[in-house]
């Protein structure tokens, strides 16, 4: 998956959707996980690409949430706020990086991922 060569424009363009996607969630409860998740499964039968970054952007979403819901207790002794703070920008500046690496045929690796779905 190391040459863009291979991978058709369309297959890229599905994988940058998947990891832009996520966007959502800043616009509508839950789309952070239903907008990768609705690109994956649309796709991921068709292109090994598109199933690898689909999972990927799945995978950190679903692990961003995790860190935040753990991290709020935190915020009734204030090292909550600025924790929640970074985890946010973090998932920003993410998106943004896989978003264009998918577009290029390159893989990206998210930062504290945990693997839900294989």
């Amino acid at each position: 998956m190391e040459e863009n060569k291979v991978l058709s424009e369309t297959e890229r363009n599905w994988a940058m959707l998947c990891h832009l996607s996520a966007f959502a969630g800043f616009f509508f409860p839950f789309g952070g996980i239903i907008g990768p998740l609705i690109c994956w499964l649309s796709r991921k039968d068709e292109s090994v690409w598109v199933n690898v970054n689909g999972k990927n952007s799945l995978n950190f979403q679903l692990s961003m949430l995790l860190y935040i819901v753990l991290v709020i207790p935190l915020c009734l002794i204030i090292i909550g706020i600025p924790i929640i703070f970074l985890l946010v920008t973090l998932k920003v500046i993410c998106i943004i990086i896989a978003s264009v690496k998918a577009a290029k045929g390159e893989l990206f690796r998210y930062p504290l991922l945990i693997p839900f779905i294989q």
